[in-house]
């Protein structure tokens, strides 16, 4: 894959960005596989099930394998299907999405293949919705010129995720490894002194013992990392891991200050991070203020269906001008029919909440929703590192640029997750041994004595990434956050050194991290683009460039 010109910085001097290699107790015997899949979403689980039957796959599951953020997708998977439609017309509705920044290579490579991730899915039994006529039933969401979304319902995620893992399960080469959180990529020198991957270090939820597994290729599909901010839709596996494996390793990565901020998240007391499918808006719902008015309008001729970074942007302008915590979202002039009939999940969902949406409007609040940027790689998802791979949020391909466009993302995991496994079986015979890899050596480790340090620090970070690298941005915002990142990465590298690994400090050194890479890359973007908006550089520069941050072990290569 080609890239345009970069801005590139190096982090370097920092001693928690280099690999650390602990130990492991002689009953923790390493296990030995041919690829060991990081996340069970829908990029690990295609990448599982596109591979040959005589490879050894572990997909490791930091919960349960539904537990990831395919699971909770409302909308659907965009292909152009339609004989109205054509492949240019998504290419040039993605790049328009994308302001300026998509790769023309990696748009048309994802779009082409359209098709085939719809055959995948069908083939693995996935049952969409289907139209009158007993064919696929296409809906159409922001920023899309055509109805291309296929979808399950209201429920795509829950369809797609539930198919995929019964189908895993049924694969004898496959084992499956949940409650189990990857700590770091294993590297071994190879006889041309670079690095390339041996396997994963990886903590036991169960029984708190390290694991040491080994595979001569490893596939990052971690998802992304919103939990990073206050208000964030997805579920709480989504702690940038990948990323940050990915960094630590040796890997680039670029455009992470391109959160989107998903425009329609539940305000309500009861409801933690419950998303109202951008679907309810392409089917007709309006915003409005709360004195009624549909303010869509006055920021965009689309409206309600303009990219959601516009919507988002438009929604916070009026909660802050107005002084109030939410917008309403209302389809009540829809018939209460239609209304069940395509979104019978919220329905029910929303009616448990006292919210009859046939009848009564739906508080909501923007939420951050996808990382549009992450690690570097190409169209086989391989990253700089031998053997290192990244699909789907994990990864950054070019599709995307500087705002994701609706149901793009899970067409992405898809048409990366197979072109991962060709590549990864045509590379299997040339792969070297993996025999001699270091054991995890935390015999110096105590066991925390105040663990209240992890969380104290994990509300902090979350607090001043909503404040200071929100929706809206400036730089003396960003250079606020960044010094507390330093402040915040100093004590987790310290606790993470002298006491024994545990789920949240995993989480938190992975998202101090990729905090301090969003940031970096904020402050790189001397433009307002697509989700970065910033007041000290409120115009759009003639010829952008991809924000690219370069490791230490990177550049001695």
């Amino acid at each position: 894959m080609s890239l345009p010109p970069t801005s590139t910085t190096p982090i370097s001097g920092d001693p928690s960005l280099s690999q650390t290699t602990h130990s492991s107790t002689p009953d923790s015997q390493p296990g030995l596989y041919d690829v060991i899949i990081v996340g069970s979403g829908a990029a690990g689980l295609t990448l599982a099930l596109s591979l040959p039957s005589h490879v050894r796959v572990a997909i490791l599951a930091k919960s349960v394998l539904t537990d990831a953020s395919t699971y909770y997708a409302q909308g659907g998977v965009a292909a152009v299907l339609d004989e109205t439609d054509s492949t240019d017309n998504h290419i040039q509705d993605t790049l328009v999405a994308g302001a300026g920044l998509c790769h023309l290579d990696a748009v048309t490579f994802t779009v082409e293949h359209g098709g085939d991730a719809v055959k995948f899915l069908l083939a693995q039994g996935v049952r969409f919705t289907l139209d009158d006529d007993e064919h696929l039933h296409l809906t159409r969401e922001g920023g899309h010129s055509h109805r291309r979304i296929i979808h399950a319902a209201d429920a795509t995620g829950m369809a797609i995720s539930t198919t995929l893992v019964k189908r895993v399960r049924e694969c004898p080469n496959v084992t499956l490894l949940e409650n189990i959180a990857a700590i770091d990529v294993i590297l071994t020198k190879q006889a041309t002194a670079t690095s390339r991957v041996a396997g994963v270090y990886a903590l036991d939820l169960t029984t708190e013992d390290v694991l040491t597994l080994r595979a001569p290729f490893v596939a990052l599909a971690c998802g992304g990392a919103s939990k990073a901010y206050l208000y964030t839709s997805n579920p709480d596996i989504a702690t940038g891991d990948g990323i940050a494996m990915a960094w630590r390793a040796g890997c680039r990565v670029a455009n992470l200050e391109f959160n989107q901020f998903h425009p329609t998240c539940l305000y309500h007391p009861q409801a933690r991070s419950f998303l109202i499918t951008e679907a309810m808006r392409g089917e007709g719902a309006y915003l409005r203020l709360p004195d009624g008015e549909r303010f869509m309008p006055r920021f965009d001729e689309r409206a309600e269906l303009a990219p959601r970074d516009v919507v988002a942007r438009a929604i916070d302008f009026e909660m802050k001008r107005l002084g109030v915590r939410h917008v309403w979202l209302d389809i009540t002039h829809k018939p209460a029919a239609f209304v069940k009939d395509h979104f019978p999940m919220l329905y029910s969902r929303l009616l448990e909440l006292g919210i009859d949406i046939t009848k009564d409007m739906i508080p909501v609040v923007p939420a951050a929703h996808y990382t549009c940027g992450g690690v570097i790689v190409d169209e086989h998802s391989a990253t700089d590192v031998p053997g290192l791979y990244a699909i789907g949020e994990t990864s950054f391909t070019g599709l995307h640029g500087a705002n994701r466009m609706a149901s793009n993302s899970l067409l992405e995991c898809f048409v990366y997750g197979m072109s991962a496994a060709k590549h990864i079986t045509q590379q299997l015979p040339l792969a070297p041994p993996v025999n001699d890899v270091p054991l995890w050596d935390d015999a110096r480790a105590q066991h925390p004595d105040e663990d209240v340090v992890i969380l104290q620090n994990w509300d902090e970070l979350r607090h001043f990434m909503w404040n200071y690298v929100g929706i809206v941005r400036s730089t003396k915002r960003l250079q606020r956050a960044l010094n507390r990142i330093q402040m915040l990465k100093n004590e987790i590298e310290e606790y993470y050194t002298d006491y024994l690994i545990s789920k949240n400090l995993i989480e938190l050194r992975n998202l101090v991290l990729v905090s301090e890479m969003i940031v970096r890359c904020a402050l790189l973007r001397k433009e307002s683009r697509g989700l970065h908006y910033t007041i000290d550089f409120p115009a759009l520069n003639d010829n952008p460039e991809d924000s690219i941050l370069i490791p230490p072990d990177f550049l001695s290569q």
